[in-house]
């Protein structure tokens, strides 16, 4: 055989030997593809058979991109509520809007056997979070930060001072103010103050200061995104978490907050005779220290403003627009002057202990938060692994399997009919003034679920009643205010 026809054949050979390797390769790889699709059938099959009694859009069952959607448009409060209302009261376990759910999500029973906040090992969560609780509680209290009241009328006065000085509309011109962002400013100086001994400044500058506002909104944006593709479990990979999770070297969104909060904690623990009563000393005394302090601080930042600042939003929004309201709130703040209930304005801001003395704006607070919840779905609880049963509405058990996440829909439960009446979806305070104590205890109950329940209640509750109650009080007694444009409020 010439050296050209040997050449020739056995290119021939390695062309067949190549052709036959990609053609194995190429039936391994369909192979995985097939096994992998056969398996995620099967496990859809196990789940939706499991979960079979339970009704539901129907694509829930088999997938959660109806979900991811629905965060994605920023209204999944709604569709959650609408599930419930077209399914029951418990719809692909995404919800449930009934009484007696606290029972459920906080009781005894079901911590001890393991359930927790997804995400974490149910042993591991409970350890955890018990011992953070412990390390912080004194702190959000108030126990030990005796000037934390203080502080917080401190920033009531300079939103009060800032809106006098500078937006007060007369009979020649109407001077707009962006509420909202002033709200804002005031729950970002609190938290900023009472949390890490230091206000940001924004009330007494009028302005975004280093763009903590503009970095707070971006960065939960973000948030939100990961959230709905289910893309937050990559930020604990160790190649693709360091690419995409925030790091203070970030120009914006949370990354530039962590440079922030990392920042001020590293100085205070850099100060060894440091004898300030604020949040972060409290946590430094009860062993918090390091990463965990710092990361505190920025959860901190971003929840402890966001959730406080949406609340103050709605009760003022809900006031303004009820010319009923806004008059009997008034008038209980001028009759609380006048019997010497409240100091008057130029004697200083009103107490949380006086705010609590007055019934109007207690039921104006409650009522804020019933209407239009600040935390709309709450984080999702496991069912122990042997299961467990739940009553709902008219008595009915429903078994819930081991092994999964539920949650409760906050804006259906506080807008359901069945425990706040027929106009729930209206704002009228009033109605926490009924004479029927058994309905009064179910809604008193049902609302309190805003701030979460059991061991997993906020620790900022004590926090956020308090700026709610000033704030509101002080608005009201020393403003009148309208909207500009009412179909854009």
């Amino acid at each position: 055989m010439t050296p050209l026809c040997k050449q020739i054949v056995q290119s021939y050979d390695r062309s067949q030997k190549d052709g036959y390797s990609l053609r194995a390769s190429r039936a391994r790889v369909s192979a995985r593809f097939v096994v992998s699709f056969g398996l995620y059938i099967i496990q859809a099959c196990v789940v939706y058979f499991r979960l079979r009694q339970v009704k539901g859009p129907w694509l829930t069952g088999i997938s959660g991109w109806p979900h991811s959607l629905a965060i994605l448009s920023e209204r999944c409060h709604e569709w959650y509520e609408e599930a419930n209302q077209k399914y029951g009261p418990i719809s692909g376990l995404i919800s449930i809007p009934i009484p007696g759910i606290d029972d459920l999500l906080g009781s005894t029973r079901l911590a001890e056997s393991g359930t927790a906040r997804t995400m974490y090992s149910p042993a591991q969560m409970k350890k955890i979070h018990s011992r953070k609780r412990k390390q912080m509680v004194a702190g959000y209290s108030g126990r030990e930060n005796l000037e934390m009241e203080i502080s917080i009328d401190e920033q009531v006065q300079e939103l009060v001072d800032l809106l006098r000085s500078r937006y007060l509309s007369t009979q020649e011109a109407i001077m707009p103010v962006d509420l909202a962002q002033k709200v804002h400013y005031f729950t970002l100086d609190v938290i900023s103050s009472i949390g890490q001994g230091n206000t940001f400044g924004l009330l007494r500058t009028d302005f975004d200061v280093d763009d903590y506002l503009k970095s707070s909104h971006e960065g939960m944006k973000m948030f939100n995104a990961f959230l709905a593709l289910s893309f937050s479990w990559l930020s604990h990979t160790p190649i693709i978490g360091a690419f995409i999770s925030p790091a203070r070297i970030d120009k914006r969104g949370i990354g530039r907050i962590m440079d922030m909060c990392f920042s001020q904690v590293d100085k205070r623990l850099a100060e060894p005779n440091d004898k300030r009563s604020d949040m972060l000393a409290s946590f430094k005394r009860h062993g918090l220290e390091g990463q965990e302090l710092r990361i505190e601080s920025v959860e901190q930042f971003i929840a402890g403003s966001d959730t406080t600042s949406a609340g103050l939003r709605s009760a003022l929004l809900h006031i303004i627009t009820n010319p009923r309201v806004y008059r009997k709130l008034q008038k209980e703040a001028n009759e609380a002057v006048r019997d010497g209930i409240v100091p008057k304005t130029s004697e200083g801001i009103i107490t949380s202990n006086q705010a609590k003395r007055l019934p109007y704006l207690q039921a104006v607070v409650r009522e804020t938060l019933r209407v239009w919840p600040p935390v709309a779905v709450l984080f999702s609880r496991d069912v122990p692994r042997g299961g467990d049963t739940v009553e709902v509405e008219s008595g009915e058990n429903v078994y819930l399997p081991g092994d999964i996440s539920i949650r409760y829909s906050a804006h259906g439960m506080h807008r359901n009919e069945e425990i706040y009446g027929t106009d729930a979806k209206s704002f009228r305070p009033e109605r926490w003034f009924r004479i029927d104590t058994a309905k009064l205890t179910v809604m008193l109950r049902t609302n309190d679920l805003i701030f979460g329940y059991g061991r997993f209640q906020c620790l900022g509750k004590v926090v956020a009643q308090m700026e709610l109650g000033k704030l509101l009080f002080e608005i009201v007694r020393n403003f009148d205010i309208a909207l500009i444009d009412p179909t854009k409020p």
